[in-house]
């Protein structure tokens, strides 16, 4: 694997991972009155466009890692929604 390749999948690994603690801290809680909703549709708008981009440039490391971006994204909007302002 040459250097470029590392770098983008380092970089990809980290961002699929980015949102982690908080789907971690909303669980564990049962509660997201700081999480931003606005945030996360718009984080979730530019990863389903990074899924498209990486298809048109078939690359499966863009594909593959903002899938999962996606399904982590999508837990911590579902979660949000299920217990903002929860008392």
């Amino acid at each position: 694997m040459d250097k470029i390749t590392l770098v983008g999948v380092a970089a990809s690994v980290l961002t699929a991972f980015s949102l982690l603690p908080q789907l971690i801290k909303i669980i564990k809680e049962k509660k997201a009155d700081d999480v931003s909703l606005g945030m996360l549709l718009i984080l979730l708008a530019g990863l389903s466009l990074w899924i498209v981009y990486g298809f048109m440039i078939e690359n499966k490391i863009i594909i593959f890692s903002n899938i999962f971006s996606v399904v982590i994204n999508v837990s911590v909007l579902v979660l949000t929604i299920i217990f903002k302002n929860r008392k």
